[in-house]
């Protein structure tokens, strides 16, 4: 059982038979249905059927020369609805099925950027063409959760937020420029961060670490595509799973200055979300790169 179902409202899910049925309303009246050939004589395809807003199930398989259908897996999925990063992304498959992991090392994050990737089919017909890699393709990421916390924001006046706004222009910039071999740059990050380091190191005796620090994007566990997060919500919604009537929040976050969307159950969640405040929590990253026409 995935254990991140109960994320899109599936919390009482634990049925292995409730499971196989799920999975065949999916495949019975899927909203999008893809197909492509894989490397064998069979076809890949794809069934996605939405149970909430921009969230639903994704069941995998494929076609044998008879027409028959074979399951292989099935997952959760959030639809993210803007574009996350502009920067280049690489995709690997993953090892015991027919599912991908795609990477993309965006300076904002600091850490080279591991999801699941949600669209696959167009992925395997671009590589089956040899028309791979794609130039120009943009990145929109969104994430599951399955606990979080809503934390207070960090009160700043208009000149601190602009303040931070500058320093996280210049830091980009020092990143960009230490990847090309500057070595200046890469003399003015490590001076920077010992400063931080010294700073926060003296303050933490006498202040609560989420008053330092105001958004953090940190690997979770032994699993790549796991986070830890903390960042600002810039708007929610409350959806409902529409089979099993639990409630949903749909919120878009900014972390690091990078903009994603994520879901999680509101049993799960402990506080209450309102712009401004921030999400703490962990989250499973899933991406969907966007190919230009």
């Amino acid at each position: 059982m995935h254990k991140y179902m109960r994320a899109i409202g599936f919390s009482k899910l634990i049925d292995r038979r409730e499971q196989q049925e799920l999975i065949a309303e999916v495949i019975e009246s899927a909203n999008h249905c893809s197909y492509t050939s894989g490397s064998d004589e069979t076809m890949l395809a794809e069934y996605c059927e939405d149970f909430a807003e921009n969230m639903g199930i994704a069941v995998c398989g494929t076609y044998d020369e008879e027409d028959r259908f074979t399951f292989d897996y099935f997952y959760p999925y959030l639809r993210g609805r803007d574009v996350s990063s502009y920067e280049d992304v690489s995709v690997e498959r993953h090892a015991e099925k027919e599912s991908y992991a795609g990477i993309c090392d965006d300076i904002k994050v600091g850490v080279s950027l591991i999801f699941y990737l949600q669209n696959i089919i167009p992925y395997v017909k671009a590589q089956n063409m040899q028309l791979l890699p794609i130039k120009g393709t943009t990145l929109t990421l969104s994430g599951l959760s399955i606990k979080g916390n809503i934390i207070l924001p960090i009160v700043k006046n208009e000149r601190e937020v602009q303040k931070v706004k500058k320093a996280s222009i210049n830091r980009n910039q020092l990143i960009a420029a230490a990847r090309q071999g500057d070595e200046d740059a890469i003399e003015s990050l490590t001076l920077e961060d010992m400063d931080t380091y010294t700073s926060i190191s003296r303050k933490i005796l006498k202040e609560d670490v989420f008053s330092l620090v105001d958004t953090y994007f940190m690997p979770y566990g032994v699993e790549c595509d796991q986070y830890s997060i903390l960042g600002e919500i810039l708007d929610y919604t409350i959806t409902t799973n529409k089979i099993t009537g639990e409630k949903i929040y749909l919120m878009k976050v900014s972390c690091n200055d990078l903009q994603f969307d994520i879901c999680i159950n509101s049993l799960d969640l402990y506080g209450e979300p309102e712009v401004g405040r921030r999400f703490k929590g962990v989250i499973w990253m899933q991406g969907f790169i966007n190919y230009p026409d």
